[in-house]
């Protein structure tokens, strides 16, 4: 099971850009895709860790883009929403109207 978060990223990188997303030059592990919905433009960016996603979004809705590639996706794979992100990798993840405030408060008082 070491060679699992492995086997799916093969899986999921070739999908990922078959679908428009661009891969990162400086992180292998994070993917960007922007497309024009409805005259407005609309971006996805997604971070992998393992077997985990992490999907920053703009638009929202039926007919967003965040909505049509999450079917796409979950119709590739057995995927599940955990929800709004609060923390990943000992950054705490916070967002406003419009921005995302990241802290590593916790880790730091840790160190």
């Amino acid at each position: 099971m070491a060679q699992a978060g492995r086997r799916w990223q093969r899986s999921l990188f070739p999908w990922l850009k078959d679908w428009g997303f661009t891969q990162s030059h400086s992180d292998p592990c994070v993917f960007t895709c922007d497309r024009t919905i409805n005259g407005a433009k609309q971006s996805l960016v997604l971070g992998c860790y393992v077997d985990d996603l992490f999907i920053l979004y703009s638009g929202d809705g039926a007919d967003s883009l965040y909505s049509s590639f999450t079917t796409a996706l979950s119709s590739r794979w057995n995927v599940e929403d955990e929800g709004p992100v609060s923390d990943l990798l000992n950054v705490d993840i916070a967002t406003d109207a419009d921005c995302v405030i990241l802290k590593q408060e916790k880790y730091i008082a840790q160190l």
